[in-house]
């Protein structure tokens, strides 16, 4: 990483902002107990890895522009950096403070000195974890003639038997007049859902869908859905999740 005095700054300045905008309402809450958990966690975070990491390799990361409404950051209530661990470059890496941000579709981490920011190179990063969410990440170019729609990226992997279920969470740019005539900006989330039988990839954005998929047992899955009253439309991730685990065990 280059330590040059004006960089640095920049990198102070850019910092000043991103925790006003990202850490406001923890910092309001309880900013020296916050304050003094984040020093904990990368002072830590330093002494069981040092300066010279292999995790050290990226680009800066730069926030958004102040007027675009909401988060680019996956789960929509974050609010801070958060501890977790990625298998980096063939390495893994516990009790790193990190962010994803799924607009870019990239980890952002936050270096050793407290304010620098960046974000990894999405070919060496194996998968992360944080927040009880666990990432992988998946290379279109390894499944030959796939039509299931996926894209080379990150997945939160909801389940993983002799059947696999992952999400894909992204975000886009909208803009909208409003009642003022003016402009709004705005993130708005969105999430598709894959499901691995066998060999093969299946979209799954619906029961439907999925028990098309499953259509081998759908009498019992359907059955299993009734007297659990799981609602696919309610939660789908616990939905999918449960009834892959179901349909392996069947």
């Amino acid at each position: 990483m280059k330590t040059q005095t004006l960089k640095l700054l920049a990198l102070l300045l850019l910092s000043t902002f991103f925790t006003g905008k990202v850490f406001g309402q923890a910092a309001q809450a309880d900013s020296a107990v916050f304050q003094a958990s984040l020093d904990k966690q990368i002072a830590n975070y330093y002494i069981a890895i040092g300066q010279q990491s292999r995790l050290y390799s990226g680009k800066e990361y730069y926030y958004y522009d102040r007027v675009i409404k909401g988060t680019p950051l996956f789960p929509l209530n974050v609010q801070s950096w958060e501890t977790g661990e990625v298998t980096y470059d063939g390495f893994k890496y516990q009790g790193v403070p990190m962010m994803y941000d799924i607009y870019q579709d990239i980890v952002v981490v936050l270096l050793y000195n407290h304010f620098s920011m960046y974000s990894l190179i999405n070919d060496k990063v194996k998968d992360f974890s944080f927040l009880g969410h666990h990432f992988i990440r998946i290379n279109t170019d390894t499944i030959p003639n796939d039509k299931s729609g996926l894209t080379t990226g990150f997945y939160e992997q909801l389940y993983a038997g002799k059947s696999e279920v992952v999400a894909r969470h992204g975000k886009t740019i909208q803009h909208n007049a409003s009642v003022e005539n003016s402009l709004e900006t705005y993130f708005l989330e969105a999430h598709d859902y894959f499901l691995k039988k066998g060999k093969t990839w299946y979209k799954v954005n619906s029961q439907g869908a999925l028990l098309s998929v499953l259509k081998d047992k759908k009498p019992a899955l359907q059955k299993y859905l009734k007297d659990n009253n799981i609602v696919f439309g309610d939660n789908p991730e616990l939905a999918l999740g449960l009834v892959a685990a179901y349909y392996d065990r069947l």
